[in-house]
């Protein structure tokens, strides 16, 4: 599978030779950026993709507007690659040095190389917007008497014969780049696919339901971080189907019990050696005994709320043991309900 990766510039240039040296032996489908802003922009559209920035240079020091954009995109650093700034004189085939009369490169590329254009003489320099574009227009326009100054990658490129490398005044000039990677959205678009799951779980009527949610809760956790402004709002929803689900399983499973106690009452109590009456007994009492258990639970959630601020954690385990207490004694008041049924029916 080709990887794409964003970079400010087109093929030949100083991103596109740091791209390939960083991801060497990878196949690589660049896409070509006019401008930073343009590569930030573009990392949005696909959250597979990778991008290359420059974002300190030797000479030029910190890029303080890419260091901007990088913090406004939210994306993840996952690497970084220093790549020697080599800059070589090329033209077309046909001509020599002697037919050069106008260099064309960036501004930049041609003041790093102001010692060597000087020492060539009758010599027009010409700015353009980007060091590998002057050596495509040179060759496509099949520009005679040009010259480029840029990376001699570019040379193959666009059909051009090297004339000098390393024509560069500072032999020590190097530029970093980062490379970023939209991890987080990934990983969003991760936790939206196992959320779509989860939606249709709680649709179906699945035997193993249970299994299936608790496989996606796992895989929900292996996940990586998304991004912060998603956080909270992916987490509620995925909390909610969550709770969906298991609520409908649990009122499922409360009410096979129900069904189940009814269909073998006369025949549990037979076997207890004792009366309807008996069972409703001990049904009352466990009925009180819960009750209590919850006005328990229930005070000291009272007194931890009011009195402080650290007994979240603890009050929200309170808040569930009731909630699952509170579904055992509806339980219990129904199975209540169905032997004072059993019983009205056997006076009759």
């Amino acid at each position: 599978m080709r990887q794409k990766i964003a970079i400010q510039g087109i093929r030949g240039c100083f991103h596109d030779i740091a791209a390939h040296r960083f991801f060497a032996g990878k196949d690589l489908e660049l896409v070509q950026c006019n401008t930073f802003e343009e590569v930030f922009a573009s990392m949005k559209t696909d959250a597979n993709m990778i991008a290359l920035v420059a974002i300190e240079n030797t000479i030029a020091g910190s890029l303080l507007h890419n260091y901007e954009l990088l913090r406004d995109s939210g994306l993840t650093i996952i690497g970084e690659h220093k790549l020697r700034i080599q800059h070589s004189l090329m033209c077309l085939p046909e001509d020599n040095i002697e037919d050069i009369t106008e260099v064309n490169s960036h501004p930049v590329a041609l003041m790093q190389c102001r010692a060597f254009l000087h020492s060539v003489p009758n010599i027009k320099v010409v700015e353009v917007a980007d060091t590998a574009g002057a050596a495509m227009t040179i060759g496509t326009n099949q520009l005679r008497g040009h010259a480029a100054i840029c990376h001699k990658d570019a040379a193959n490129i666009y059909g051009l014969k090297v004339l000098k490398e390393s024509i560069e005044t500072n032999k020590h000039n190097y530029t970093r780049f980062l490379v970023l990677t939209n991890e987080e959205n990934a990983n969003k678009e991760q936790k939206l696919g196992i959320i779509a799951q989860l939606k249709e779980l709680a649709e179906s009527e699945a035997e193993n339901i249970i299994a299936q949610v608790k496989e996606l809760q796992q895989k929900w956790n292996e996940v990586g971080h998304v991004p912060f402004r998603d956080k909270e709002a992916l987490y509620k929803e995925y909390r909610a189907i969550c709770d969906k689900i298991y609520d409908a399983y649990g009122a499922s499973q409360a009410k096979r019990r129900l069904n189940n106690f009814r269909q073998n009452l006369q025949q549990r109590v037979e076997n207890a050696g004792g009366s309807l009456e008996n069972e409703r007994q001990k049904m009352q009492r466990a009925y009180e005994r819960m009750l209590a258990e919850i006005k328990t639970y229930e005070n000291n959630i009272g007194f931890l709320t009011s009195s402080s601020k650290k007994g979240n954690t603890l009050v929200d385990a309170m808040n569930k043991k009731v909630e699952k207490l509170r579904e055992e004694l509806n339980l219990l008041v129904q199975k209540i309900k169905a032997v004072d049924e059993q019983m009205r029916g056997e006076k009759k």
